[in-house]
């Protein structure tokens, strides 16, 4: 519809809503594929430059540098073939999308602790540390080291998993037509999943459900990265001190 303009030559169009973009599914599998490659090629690269002389360089390297080249192959792929990351990925990150990000992640902060410590209790002490977790056991690390690790673990990695997963493959899933809850519940059990770690995946999908839940209620990223940084502040300050030598490892 079109508003004519007193004085004006003619009607003017009103605000249109952006173009659909124009990635999908097959965009995620690229992002998904980039980021175990670089994983497998910079573990390769790393223990042929330093072999067991330099493992907190492997640790922070081998962590960090897949999950950020995977999250800017997504955002790349916002602007080439869509209409850029706020309007594609729907990301927002304003006072709204906190105080529901911090609702719900306090809420999963509650319940993750009861489902980890029930989990804890099936598969043994021995077999419930995560994979940062592992590579931090019996590794002390610099401080510097540590809160590098600290920030990642708390901040930038829920920030890079959330673009990826309720960011590209919720928009994909969307674009398929499928419904709201359908979209929650299929990527809540992929995010479990591309963890890749097989003995957590059932604690991972209690950890996805509120992060899903804060994309599913407020149609924004925002809430669902702040949700997802709530939820990990724990097991960052846990692997922080198991760094520095002030836990015990497991």
């Amino acid at each position: 519809m079109s508003t004519p303009l007193p004085g004006g030559p003619g009607p003017v169009a009103e605000d249109e809503p952006p173009p659909q973009h124009r990635w999908g599914f097959g965009a995620f599998l690229l992002v998904f594929a980039v980021f175990v490659l670089s994983a497998v090629v910079i573990g390769a690269l790393m223990g042929l430059a330093t072999p067991a002389e330099d493992p907190i360089a492997v640790i922070l390297v081998g962590t960090m540098v897949p999950t950020f080249l995977a999250t800017g192959v997504t955002l790349l792929i916002t602007r080439l073939r869509g209409n850029g990351p706020k309007i594609d990925l729907k990301f927002s990150y304003n006072r709204d999308d906190f105080r529901v990000g911090l609702k719900f992640g306090l809420i999963g902060l509650v319940c993750t602790t009861i489902a980890a410590a029930i989990w804890t209790r099936v598969v043994g002490e021995g077999n419930a540390t995560s994979a940062i977790g592992s590579l931090v056991d019996n590794q002390a690390m610099p401080v510097a080291a540590a809160v590098t690790l600290f920030v990642y673990v708390w901040l930038l990695g829920p920030l890079c998993e959330e673009i990826m997963y309720r960011g590209l493959l919720w928009g994909a899933l969307e674009r398929l037509r499928w419904g709201r809850w359908a979209v929650f519940t299929l990527t809540t059990m992929i995010f479990a999943v591309s963890h890749l770690e097989p003995l957590r995946t059932s604690l991972l999908l209690v950890i996805g459900i509120p992060i899903g839940l804060a994309r599913l209620f407020t149609d924004r990223l925002g809430a669902s990265v702040v949700t997802h940084q709530v939820n990990n502040f724990l097991p960052a300050l846990s692997v922080l001190l198991i760094s520095l030598g002030v836990l015990p490892s497991s």
